[in-house]
């Protein structure tokens, strides 16, 4: 069992502390992984935020059919689907897009912590949004197969063919820039 499942079995006996452990373990990647979908930093940080909310608010139940990690990002990703259905039916413009990105660079920084990877992630941005998903699940998360497959709904074999599609168009865009990354 992975600490975020303890942490979340503490918080529901009424360990109120344990919430802080499960934020300051998944708050970073979990931002990351819904800006992969939002493609808007403040609003992915907004909707991590209501993944823990959710977590706290209506303590859903965590089966443990897959690891706390999965569930957890299955929330957020679920939460982000949920509000870009909803801006596109009320679309509206937010002071947040006045605002600089100084926080994403800070925790692009802290997480991804060498040039490499900085790289690889700003070519990341120019790929579609599955393939996105699904390297960062894969990659930077550590997700494997049967996880990122239940992440993104979709088949263990989709997912196979979405990496390696993925890879292959990572691959071509960085070798445009000059750039080779020898874990693809």
């Amino acid at each position: 069992m992975d600490n975020g499942a303890v942490y979340y079995r503490r918080f529901l006996e009424g360990d109120r502390d344990a919430i802080i452990d499960i934020i300051a373990d998944y708050r970073e990647g979990l931002v990351l992984f819904i800006n992969s979908i939002v493609d808007d930093f403040c609003a992915a940080e907004e909707l991590a935020e209501d993944t823990f909310v959710k977590l706290c608010a209506d303590r859903p139940k965590f089966s443990e059919k897959c690891s706390f990690k999965t569930w957890i990002y299955t929330i957020g990703k679920n939460i982000a689907f949920n509000s870009l259905k909803k801006k596109s039916r009320h679309p509206e413009e937010s002071i947040d897009d006045f605002y600089s990105i100084a926080d994403k660079e800070n925790i692009e920084r802290n997480y991804i912590k060498d040039e490499e990877k900085r790289h690889l992630l700003r070519a990341m941005e120019k790929l579609k949004d599955d393939y996105k998903q699904v390297l960062y699940l894969v990659f930077f998360e550590g997700f494997s197969n049967p996880e990122a497959a239940a992440i993104m709904k979709k088949t263990e074999r989709q997912i196979r063919n979405l990496l390696y599609r993925a890879k292959e168009s990572l691959r071509n865009i960085l070798e445009k820039e000059g750039f080779t990354y020898e874990g693809i």
